[in-house]
């Protein structure tokens, strides 16, 4: 936290992050209310969460090469309008087809703050040991926000009116959005000058970062898995009121563990960790259905405070890769893949854990995310070997070529400096 200009971004950013948990959960409520379906409001939410898995990557990009300032203002406008014109469709009664199109530049449009901020500390902290503590501060602050952001919505949406927490997100979208863009001191360099002879390559070309978009689809599927599920299940057993509690308590576990993983100074490479973290996630889904299917509430939370703690490592050290894989001129697009591939993986795990859970029966559900992160633990073992990178001859490391500016950073402590080098 003593990093010169870390305060001015990470105060802004996690005001303006708040609307990212808000979204699905004030579509749903808005949008049910004014239907009578959750079929329609889960159609609308998951449309809304594709195009954003589809749209943010290329956000990213966009921001790498012109500024993040240059991206997130009209963006931040843009999306303010879009929810604007949901709110107006859905109030005024609109046809499926109707949302569903709206829900299109709605998700579209909706800010990569995370990925903003991570790009930042990459900046910052180029080449320094501290990148994974910074990695687990932002899994920390995004599982804290996604305890936060609902909460909000569904009291607003619930206490004051169906489309209040719709309108407080596109509210703190523009106020946060512009607040966290004028802090353009601490953003990454535009490198949008320095173009290579052969055109500005994509985060998609380093072979890790695609292994890693695959591998982050498992992490949706546990959120997405998780949220249905848990509220099938707490429906089943007679307790509605409880799916609050329980999840909570598997975000819960997420924060620990991300804690945890900020404070342990890791001897091995992320690389070597990663498939073992996945591993660690799929043993950790075993037995969810198992659990759920006896109908003991006490049990099914017990587990999914283990899969909450399994979550954070995988998490953490895939994010802590882009910085030692990718360019920086192409991070942030990079840290929009993966965030994009979490919220792809969810929309399609809600989807599927719903039909299991009125098809099957409500244990059904925790199957998705065990599925998710068997098939995710698979492939990262199976394509480890991307994860670690170019290397030279003797297995050095290749480090991405920083920017002229990165080469300058120092990050200045309190009564000393601690030179961040790239080497």
């Amino acid at each position: 936290m003593r990093t010169p200009g870390a305060w001015s971004f990470l105060v802004p950013g996690f005001l303006a992050r708040q609307p990212f948990a808000m979204l699905t959960i004030g579509i749903v409520l808005l949008v049910q209310h004014t239907t009578g379906s959750f079929a329609v409001a889960g159609a609308v939410s998951a449309a809304t969460g594709i195009s954003m898995a589809l749209c943010a990557p290329q956000a990213g990009r966009l921001a790498d090469r012109f500024g993040q300032r240059a991206v997130l203002v009209p963006g931040a406008l843009l999306h303010a309008a879009a929810v604007s014109s949901l709110i107006t469709l859905a109030l005024l009664d609109a046809p499926l087809w109707a949302l569903l199109l709206i829900s299109v530049p709605t998700g579209a449009t909706v800010p990569q703050i995370g990925p903003m901020v991570r790009a930042r500390w990459a900046h910052r902290l180029s080449g320094s040991r501290l990148m994974p503590t910074a990695a687990a501060f932002e899994s920390v602050t995004d599982e804290f926000t996604f305890v936060v952001g609902p909460v909000l919505a569904t009291a607003l949406c619930t206490g004051v009116h169906p489309a209040a927490g719709l309108t407080a997100e596109a509210i703190l979208t523009v106020v946060g959005g512009l607040l966290f863009a004028a802090q353009s001191r601490t953003a990454p360099p535009a490198h949008g000058g320095s173009r290579p002879a052969g055109g500005r390559a994509s985060a998609l070309s380093v072979p890790g970062v695609r292994v890693l978009i695959v591998a982050f689809l498992g992490i949706g599927a546990v959120f997405g898995g998780m949220q249905v599920s848990l509220t099938a299940f707490t429906q089943s057993i007679g307790a509605p009121g409880a799916n609050g509690l329980l999840y909570g308590v598997f975000a819960g576990g997420n924060m620990l563990a991300g804690i945890a993983c900020g404070v342990v100074v890791w001897r091995s490479a992320p690389h070597q960790r990663l498939p073992r973290a996945y591993v660690l996630l799929a043993l950790a889904t075993a037995p969810l259905w198992f659990v759920a299917s006896l109908g003991s509430a006490a049990l099914v939370g017990a587990v999914g405070l283990l899969v909450g703690l399994a979550i954070a490592p995988a998490l953490i050290t895939g994010f802590t890769l882009v910085e030692q894989l990718v360019p920086a001129g192409a991070r942030t697009e990079a840290f929009t893949w993966l965030t994009g591939s979490v919220a792809l993986g969810q929309a399609l795990a809600a989807t599927t854990s719903g039909q299991l859970a009125d098809g099957v029966g409500s244990a059904a559900g925790f199957l998705v995310p065990l599925a998710g992160t068997a098939l995710a633990a698979v492939t990262v073992a199976v394509l480890r070997g991307r994860l670690a990178g170019p290397r030279t001859a003797d297995g050095t490391p290749v480090v991405p070529s920083p920017s002229e500016s990165e080469e300058r950073v120092v990050a200045r402590g309190e009564g000393h400096r601690i030179p961040v080098s790239v080497d």
